[in-house]
């Protein structure tokens, strides 16, 4: 027995060393879309016989190493025939793959291979992809496609209702969210104060979010990183697509300018609702309009070229007494490079600008305001082995805050012209990422970014005693404003704050087996810069400050636990998470804040504290013709403000009440409950429908708990901070799509989409407002709503 053991022992041994002693190659490669030559983003590469693989990165680059022998390698994606190929591994092997769109089917719709599904095996947790299809699908109003509101369908995120700008993630502020588009930031995400997105649907490629468990490559919000790509062109054929809406309308053109090398996309939306105002003596009027390019050239196979941009803007007025104009512009600048089979590299130049401009005829004067930032960021991806892939890189953006200018708008209007101080900042950052297969069934993913902000210096600038441009008064327990004892003019070249922060990020699956998974996340965020709004949702006239003197750099310490299941093969899968997020240094406001044009920001601004904690859970249906979702959210989301430490005020100790007495209260994102469902049945080749169902506890918000007089007025006071809400808030859209027998073997495509937003017209409250009937002398609250039932028809095209 013992020498059967020895033997065994030693033939264990001699095996291993066989293997560790074969020699090593690399498969490496592009995987394209084969009628455009369209890069793929997370196309799966599977070598069957060793139970491992990898997957295409951002620029659909894949590279694994393997020990010398014969395999079996699978390539798959949403919406494209597998290939499988066999190949002898002995020296290094380059393999680009052109994948071909799987035809459409009467009798069956399947989809076997579902980018939007969480890999069990994968670390990477609390990540939502929607492929541009979904988006298309969901029911929106007015029946434009809409990135932002289909994002609303996903676990743990929310927004403030109808027509409210962006988003919020697991009951984090709007302005906690990083929005990248070709990884350029954009500061404000909608079109029309919130109808609709920013991201023209036809443009784009891939759309991702971070909830939690975000690489180390990301920085600067700590609340999620939503990361949109857009096309990078057809270098093959000419190809147009676009659509015809109620409000607005598309249209996209890409094609090759150098055939199978040089490729062009130029895509453009724009509202016309306007237009058909002056039928009614209406002078007001509200349009948007954007702009989206891209011109890509492969220079050979170990080096590309990227130049894309987006243009857009939005215009309210109000009889041209009232003019309102805000908008992002974006350019970035790539090259991909490739250093060996194992090292791929991105170096990007972007810049980006948000505008704000504000004219008031009646008044005289002209508003601009706006920030601008310049990004050089440089990203490699090591892939080491098919058990280890290391990413690292630098980042470095430059900011430059204006905080507003007015100027007169004629000789005569008696403004006098007045710049707001503006403000200067510069982030960089280094990080290392390193995603680990350990064992079989365990992986990892670790990393460390290391921040450095630095507030530079400006003009002039508010000195106070005691450095407190907030008192406190003890008498009527209120804050308010400190006067500046002294104005000084630091001037350019120095620096009036440094931040330094060390962010580490963890997360880890463990596999019990091929359809379940446990996993587990830690993500130490740094966020410097500031959204200046006491609104529940953005408005474009809100402010961005950087972090400074004053103002402390918010720090996010989140924690998240999942379960993670697939049903029937993958046809179902389950999701399930429970987060807890701490965060320092949350901004608050004192009672009767004044942020509009406001010089001195910090006088009105405290440092807090807030906390969101939840469970979250997803039920997919992946496959057959009727697919969809249920998202549930249980949340709570909330903020405390306590006194700061006593202050010695002439012998005399000041102790601080807070805001709402240092008590925590719901911050204005808090949404107890947040139910989705979205479904889609493909019935035939011909018609199609789409459904969803949105429930979300009511949005809290402050309401009088009584009233006084004074000199024959009444006037209302309020309790503590958003202890009372809206009503909940309910609708379901509905949609069916037809497209046109003549389709079948045509050049030309089309659809039309009918949809209904909100069916049964249901009056969601945006606010409600108290006042005093004129008639009965007794007080009222009124409701406003802004959608009922709204119709729509949408005619799509493509050739």
């Amino acid at each position: 027995m013992t020498k059967r053991l020895l033997l065994l022992h030693a033939t264990l041994l001699y095996s291993i060393c066989v293997v560790n002693a074969q020699q090593k190659y690399t498969i490496s490669g592009t995987v394209r879309e084969a009628t455009s030559n369209e890069t793929l983003i997370g196309v799966t590469i599977a070598i069957q016989d060793l139970r491992t693989g990898t997957s295409t990165n951002e620029y659909g680059f894949y590279s694994i190493t393997l020990p010398e022998g014969e395999y079996n390698i699978v390539i798959s994606y949403i919406g494209f025939q597998d290939v499988r190929r066999s190949v002898s591994l002995n020296s290094n092997l380059k393999l680009d793959f052109n994948l071909q769109e799987k035809a459409e089917q009467l009798d069956e719709v399947i989809v076997t291979e579902n980018a939007e599904r969480m890999d069990i095996r994968k670390p990477q947790m609390s990540v939502n992809t929607l492929s541009v299809e979904t988006i298309k699908k969901v029911p929106v109003v007015l029946g434009e496609a809409d990135v932002i509101r289909s994002l609303v369908l996903l676990p743990g995120v929310t927004n403030a209702g109808e027509a409210s700008s962006g988003f919020n993630v697991r009951g984090g502020a709007t302005d906690q969210n990083l929005i990248l588009l070709d990884e350029a930031i954009i500061f404000n995400s909608s079109h029309l104060f919130g109808f609709f997105s920013v991201f023209n649907p036809d443009a784009i490629k891939d759309v991702k979010l971070f909830k939690g468990g975000i690489p180390s490559r990301y920085g600067g919000r700590v609340s999620s990183v939503l990361e949109i790509f857009q096309k990078e062109g057809n270098s093959k054929e000419l190809k147009v697509n676009g659509g015809i809406g109620a409000v607005a309308s598309r249209l996209l053109v890409e094609g090759p300018i150098i055939k199978d090398r040089t490729a062009f996309l130029a895509g453009g939306r724009a509202s016309y609702a306007h237009l058909f105002l002056p039928l009614f003596d209406i002078d007001n009027s509200a349009y948007f309009y954007d702009l989206n390019t891209k011109i890509s050239h492969r220079i050979n196979e170990r080096n590309s070229i990227f130049l894309s941009g987006y243009f857009g803007r939005d215009l309210f007025s109000i009889n041209d007494s009232f003019v309102n104009t805000y908008g992002n512009a974006v350019g970035n600048f790539r090259w991909n490079h490739l250093f060996s089979d194992k090292l791929f590299s991105n170096l990007s130049l972007i810049y980006s600008d948000y505008f704000y401009g504000l004219e008031l005829d009646f008044v005289g004067f002209e508003w601009d305001s706006g920030i601008q930032n310049f990004n050089l960021k440089y990203d490699l991806k090591h892939y080491l082995n098919d058990k280890l892939q290391i990413n690292y890189g630098l980042n470095n953006i430059y900011y430059v805050f204006n905080p507003g200018e007015i100027k007169p708008n004629s000789e005569d209007s008696g403004i006098v012209a007045d710049q707001l101080t503006k403000k200067y900042a510069n982030e960089a950052a280094a990080y290392v990422d390193v995603e680990q297969k350990i064992t079989e069934n365990l992986s990892v993913n670790y990393g460390l970014r290391v921040s450095q902000f630095t507030r530079l210096g400006q003009d002039e600038l508010f000195v106070y005693e005691n450095d407190q441009p907030v008192l406190f008064d003890p008498f009527q327990l209120i804050y308010r404003e400190a006067t500046p004892i002294d104005t000084i003019n630091p001037g350019r070249s120095g620096n009036l704050s440094t931040f330094f922060n060390f962010e580490p990020r963890v997360s880890a699956a463990y596999a019990i087996n091929n359809d379940n998974s446990i996993k587990a996340s830690y993500t130490r965020l740094a966020q410097y810069l500031h959204l200046l709004s006491n609104t529940s949702s953005p408005t474009p006239l809100d402010v961005w400050t950087p972090s400074g003197p004053f103002i402390e750099p918010q720090l996010l310490d989140q924690y998240a636990l999942g379960y993670f299941k697939n049903f029937k093969g993958g046809e179902f899968t389950l999701e399930i998470e429970g987060f807890y997020k701490d965060i320092q240094n949350r901004i608050d406001y004192i009672d009767g804040a004044d942020l509009i044009a406001n010089d001195a920001i910090e006088q009105v601004i405290l440092n807090g504290e807030a906390r969101a904690y939840g469970l979250e859970l997803l039920l997919r249906k992946n496959e057959g013709r009727f697919q969809g979702w249920l998202a549930y959210t249980l949340s709570r989301s909330e903020q405390r403000t306590p006194g700061r430490d006593p202050v010695v005020d002439n012998g005399r100790s000041n102790l601080e009440t807070g805001i709402n007495q240092g008590e925590w209260y719901p911050t204005p994102f808090d949404k107890t409950h947040d139910i989705a469902l979205f479904g889609n049945y493909e019935l035939n080749t011909k018609w199609s429908f789409n459904a969803n169902f949105i429930f979300q506890t009511g949005q809290p918000t402050n309401y009088p708990v009584g009233q006084f007089e004074f000199e024959e007025l009444v006037v209302p006071f309020f309790g503590l901070r958003n202890q009372t809400r809206l009503p909940d808030y309910h609708r379901l859209d509905i949609s069916a799509t037809l497209k046109p027998k003549k389709n079948r073997n045509s050049a030309f495509q089309s659809e039309w989409v009918f949809s209904i937003y909100n069916v049964y017209s249901r009056l969601n409250a945006a606010s409600i407002n108290f006042r005093q009937n004129q008639d009965t002398g007794r007080n009222e609250a009124i409701r406003t709503s802004i959608f009922g039932i709204v119709p729509a028809i949408t005619y799509n095209f493509k050739f």
